[in-house]
């Protein structure tokens, strides 16, 4: 059954040949469809009928220009880690969606609830933005933010075939283990 998979992860929904065209496209996504076809391998109409299977379903979600926002004036990137109130979320999401800053957003597991990356013009504008307008939110609880220092991969995106293989080790993961107090195991059922 297409789709089904073990939790936590996802089937694989593109051939190699789907691969491989997505591969061409994240160097050059305005590559001319004859030219496509011909570093692939495939006919015109094949790579132009693919190219449109591939957008109708949802695995290209449209195109666009990668910009180097230190040449637009951005030249300051900044995470911003948020805690938010429990109950919260639908009208913390609405205020998400507003703020221009806002480059990309993710919930996250631990100590935060959500990472912001955001850009601005300066160190003033990040707190300008992490402490006026984050952190004024009633759905906040904490904000902790962190200027980011040199951004050394920006990829536009992951493939499987990207990913080595690589030997299976121990998982010891990364979450900070707390030890239940002493005695606890030894507290009355209350069940």
């Amino acid at each position: 059954m297409r789709g089904a998979s073990p939790a936590g992860q996802s089937a694989p929904s593109v051939d190699e040949v789907g691969s491989r065209i997505l591969d061409v496209l994240r160097d050059d996504g305005r590559i001319p469809i004859a030219a496509l076809a011909e570093r692939i391998g495939i006919s015109r109409a094949t790579a132009y009928s693919r190219v449109e299977a591939l957008l109708q379903d949802g695995v290209i979600t449209g195109f666009s220009a990668r910009v180097d926002p230190a040449k637009v004036g951005l030249s300051i990137c900044a995470l911003v880690f948020v805690t938010v109130h429990p109950q919260s979320w639908a009208s913390f999401r609405e205020a998400l969606v507003e703020m221009a800053e806002v480059e990309y957003c993710a919930v996250t597991t631990g100590e935060h609830d959500a990472m912001l990356l955001i850009r601005a013009t300066d160190v003033g504008g990040v707190h300008d933005f992490a402490t006026g307008v984050v952190a004024g939110l009633p759905e906040v609880k904490a904000v902790v933010s962190v200027v980011v220092l040199d951004e050394v991969v920006r990829r536009p995106y992951v493939l499987p075939a990207d990913l080595p293989e690589r030997p299976s080790v121990a998982r010891l993961g990364m979450t900070r283990w707390t030890r239940a107090a002493e005695g606890r195991d030894a507290l009355p059922d209350r069940g």
